[in-house]
């Protein structure tokens, strides 16, 4: 039926490519094809897609199928209608809905292919239906799957990182690189700090990745959460997402990931792996602390899933990270194996609750933690690193991936691993026997192998000795290329030209709008946690101010914002007689600890002591400043004022000081409890104070 719709008048889609965001690559050239076009087809007409309704709008890709089963974004001569425009209204695959009820059909041409949707709007239901079209011409995935080859389906489950060349950091593509690209039909790489320079650079780096890739797109993903972990060198320094989780704004966070994505959008990186989902009720975790929301449940996940939708209003893939929860750990998974020994029950209200939550929400994907869940699978394993019997981590686990995560959660989007090359799995499993536990448990992606040769061909021999089966192959293969489609992430035949693509990335990274969200996360997410009457500070002239400990130079250049007469002792142990007397002359003294470690922040710590020598051997006012956790007052409780920022970007260090002045009006909340020494609660979840 749909073949039947009249040729319409013909119209160039550059516009449609942009306006969705798809990665478009190379010379701008068309690209010669060595097979034939068989159809065109709406890419929301193919089952597995899914499209979100933004500000009343739907885009929608043209795709051309191919006679060897892979498919492109269909660029020339294609010419949209909608036949009631009184519903919607489309212009280059862009629907916009008026807002009216009623249904119209969306339709697509080529001038010798036709495809078309339906869409119904019923306002007073404040429903949109869409009707797809059914048919064996929609089963691209299907379709692609039976033509490829083994290795091109291993392939697109390997996702290896190039951080590195011979020595030196790759922010270029070269021809090894390129070369491997297409020897091992890749389906993504994850990019580092050392890869994201600059707009430019990086924009340049990940064409040169897609256009070294062959049939589909590459998934190019990254780790940018915000705060102590972002990788765009040059890109904005968002509060990372305990700091979001101290504002409780769900409309922040949103705009934070919305923000993300663009940045991210911007130099055509299509996957984020995050936000961090992981619930941080374990004060002494050593890897997640401030990279969590929170210790609540419920508020990681509003928090996560308004970060979720704000990364999916820019086309950007989302990813929730460590399933099922490395908050309640003691111990970095870089380093060693943790272990989180609750029952199914107790994970389900607390660990799994933000990740069912963002299931629910349309996550893409979800990426598994190494570590051991001992009341959800018991089995052990031969450590290749000791000898030893060690218990199998959540990444290499059947029961945690497919029988928890896929059965009973009914997660059907894309699993990836964290890092193979962390040594919780390098050390005890090998590289290639981890990879194929990996698959065999359920994972689809495996991030990082250790030696992708090796890996591949570890996985190749898997498939065809049975080991791994092609109908598991088959099921990974189909939710990657289905997270490909729903996110755009399809090569065009009429590519973007790498000017135009770099113009629109240097005018996105650190633009004013992000540099006010920036700013506005900051200022929101400073919390007072101990007064007693010296802030905001009211400092005379006369008045002198000493800054000591972490970051005392950063400290000092915005303490001197507000005050003249400020004296910086950089240093972060305890001071000699001679500064000792320097500081005694202070009527007000700031210390900035930052911690990461149970070690750190305990109060034989030097520079825990330095806080306590300014507590207890001058006469000063003294004001803390907990740079990074929030912990760290635990061990100077004797602090006359006590503000927490969160993180370390420059922006968190101008909100704290603003509001050590009273320019900044806290109006924050604890994200998590902070305990004393012995345990019991010092400050409890939900506690800021306000001027």
């Amino acid at each position: 039926m749909s073949r039947l719709i009249k040729k319409l008048p013909i119209l160039l889609m550059a516009a449609a490519l942009i306006l969705t965001g798809i990665p478009l690559l190379g010379s701008g050239k068309a690209k010669a094809q060595e097979v034939s076009i068989q159809d065109i087809v709406i890419d929301l007409n193919i089952p597995q897609v899914t499209r979100e309704v933004n500000d009343n709008q739907i885009n929608l890709n043209a795709l051309h199928t191919y006679q060897d089963g892979h498919f492109m974004l269909a660029s020339n001569n294609l010419s949209w209608t909608s036949s009631n425009k009184n519903v919607a209204f489309v212009k280059d695959g862009q629907v916009t809905l008026s807002g009216h009820n009623g249904k119209t059909f969306i339709s697509v041409s080529d001038g010798k292919y036709c495809d078309r949707i339906s869409i119904q709007y019923k306002g007073n239901q404040g429903q949109i239906l869409v009707e797809k079209e059914k048919g064996a011409r929609y089963d691209l995935i299907g379709k692609a799957i039976k033509e490829m080859t083994i290795e091109e389906k291993v392939g697109q489950m390997l996702m290896p990182d190039f951080r590195t060349w011979k020595g030196k950091n790759v922010t270029e593509m070269n021809d090894e690189i390129a070369e491997l690209v297409k020897k091992y039909h890749l389906g993504g790489v994850i990019l580092f700090r050392e890869n994201t320079v600059t707009a430019v650079q990086t924009t340049k780096l990940v064409s040169a990745y897609q256009d070294a890739a062959e049939k589909y797109g590459l998934l190019i993903s990254i780790d940018q959460e915000g705060g102590i972990v972002t990788r765009l060198q040059l890109g904005t320094d968002f509060p990372g997402n305990m700091a979001l989780g101290a504002t409780r704004s769900e409309e922040l966070a949103e705009k934070v990931g919305k923000a993300i994505g663009e940045e991210l959008n911007a130099v055509g990186i299509n996957m984020n792996f995050g936000p961090v989902l992981d619930v941080n009720n374990n004060p002494d975790n050593p890897v997640i602390g401030v990279r969590s929301f929170g210790e609540d449940p419920k508020w990681v996940a509003k928090l996560g899933n308004a970060y979720i939708k704000g990364l999916h209003e820019t086309g950007t893939a989302s990813t929730a990270k460590h399933f099922p929860g490395h908050g309640d750990t003691a111990t970095d998974s870089h380093l060693g194996l943790p272990e989180v020994p609750h029952d199914i029950d107790r994970l389900k209200k607390v660990e799994l609750y933000p990740f069912q939550q963002a299931m629910d929400a349309g996550i893409d994907a979800v990426m598994s933690a190494h570590v051991t869940f001992p009341k959800i699978d018991s089995t052990k394993a031969i450590s290749k690193k000791d000898g030893t019997e060690i218990a199998i981590p959540g990444t290499l686990s059947h029961k945690v991936l497919t029988g928890l995560m896929r059965e009973d959660m009914g997660f059907k989007g894309v699993i990836v691993t964290d890092a193979m090359n962390m040594q919780a799995i390098a050390d005890h499993f090998g590289p290639v026997d981890a990879a194929i536990r990996a698959v065999k448990a359920g994972t689809d992606i495996v991030l990082m192998p250790v030696g992708l040769e090796p890996v591949a061909n570890g996985l190749y021999d898997a498939v065809k000795s049975g080991e791994i089966s092609t109908e598991r192959l088959n099921q990974s293969v189909e939710r990657i290329l289905s997270l490909k489609l729903n996110r755009g992430i399809v090569k065009a035949e009429v590519e973007k030209s790498l000017d135009e693509k770099i113009s629109n990335a240097e005018k996105v990274w650190k633009s004013a709008e992000h540099l006010k969200i920036e700013k506005e996360a900051a200022a929101k997410s400073i919390t007072l946690v101990k007064n007693t009457g010296i802030l905001p500070l009211k400092a005379a002239a006369e008045d002198k101010i000493v800054v000591v400990g972490s970051s005392a130079t950063t400290l000092l250049a915005e303490v001197q914002k507000h005050h003249k007469n400020v004296t910086v002792i950089n240093t972060a142990t305890p001071l000699s007689a001679a500064n000792l007397a320097i500081a005694k002359t202070a009527k007000y003294i700031i210390v900035g600890t930052n911690t990461s470690t149970v070690s750190g922040r305990l109060p034989s710590a030097s520079l825990m002591k330095l806080a306590n020598q300014m507590i207890d051997e001058t006469d000063a006012a003294v004001i803390g400043v907990g740079i990074r956790n929030p912990y760290d007052i635990m061990a100077y409780p004797k602090v006359d004022a006590y503000l927490t920022q969160y993180g370390t970007k420059d922006v968190s260090f101008e909100a704290a000081v603003n509001t050590i002045f009273g320019v900044n009006k806290p109006t924050a909340k604890l994200p998590v409890t902070i305990y004393n020494q012995e345990g019991s609660v010092l400050y409890g979840f939900d506690h800021g104070l306000g001027y």
